[in-house]
């Protein structure tokens, strides 16, 4: 029977700065619905986003070192998985929306927790574009669309055997829609096409540009989105169990959550013998 509890729990000071990431992730993507692009937006926003959001992610990252959420064995956990999907992602990208990244994405996700989920999907998508060479004002869309994949996973209710399996795929089906709508936010705001009803106009309410980005995404990337739906639904109902159970038979030895003790019988002056 398989424990559903995070591996790698956030501690206060990680909550805040992940929370804090996210937040800011958010504004980066949903700031076209409520500020219209003037020249600093349309010159200067993706760089400066790029920078903060970079600076966050290392906030994050550094804020679960220094918190006890992240210790040595869950950084390492965390660099292996980062290697992984950035190896696998050019196994997929570029082929009818095939994306061969998610699935181990929402599995660690679930398996170490919402914190663990959104540090690995910065991390794997900033990996695979240095190993790609797809460096770019996408990429840090890319990272936080990732991360909110990851994070989400963490945060999905408790299900076992069967039931976590079919919750998981659905998921995977649905963060494959997810981040296509959000990564569709990095370059919409900026094509600007007057005569086009699917383009963004500045100056236009929230609702009518809210549709006209509806429209946009189901036109533009509705098919694309449906290869990743599809490839992630496949990749977790196939290998979800056998990955879930690796997985958490590495937390289970890891102990990640293990208490350090020091036991003042085996310590000399000056020494100290810590126990887990």
């Amino acid at each position: 029977m398989s424990s559903t509890r995070a591996a790698v729990r956030l501690r206060t000071r990680a909550l805040v700065a992940v929370v804090l990431a996210a937040f800011v992730g958010l504004v980066a993507f949903l700031w076209p619905f409520a500020v219209a692009p003037g020249r600093f937006g349309t010159s200067y926003a993706p760089p400066l986003i790029f920078g903060v959001l970079l600076v966050l992610v290392l906030a994050v990252v550094f804020a679960e070192i220094a918190d006890g959420g992240i210790d040595s064995k869950a950084l390492a956990m965390l660099g292996v998985l980062s290697a992984l999907n950035a190896a696998l992602r050019p196994l997929g990208a570029g082929t009818a929306g095939v994306e061969t990244v998610f699935f181990v994405l929402v599995l660690a996700g679930r398996v170490f927790g919402p914190g663990f989920g959104f540090t690995l999907g910065c991390t794997s998508l900033f990996a695979s574009a240095l190993i790609t060479g797809g460096v770019g004002p996408w990429m840090p869309y890319q990272m936080f669309g990732c991360a909110f994949v990851g994070m989400l996973a963490g945060l999905l209710p408790r299900a076992r055997g069967r039931s976590e399996i079919l919750l998981l795929a659905g998921y995977g089906a649905l963060s494959g829609y997810l981040f296509g709508f959000l990564l569709n936010l990095s370059f919409w705001p900026f094509s600007l096409d007057p005569g086009s009803s699917i383009a963004y106009l500045p100056g236009l309410p929230f609702t009518e540009q809210w549709h006209r980005y509806l429209a946009f995404d189901v036109a533009t990337s509705l098919g694309w989105d449906t290869g990743r739906a599809v490839t992630n639904f496949v990749c977790i109902t196939l290998a979800g169990p056998a990955v879930l159970t690796a997985f958490r038979r590495a937390a289970r030895r890891a102990r990640f959550d293990a208490a350090v003790r020091f036991d003042p019988r085996t310590t000399g002056p000056g020494q100290d013998a810590p126990h887990s």
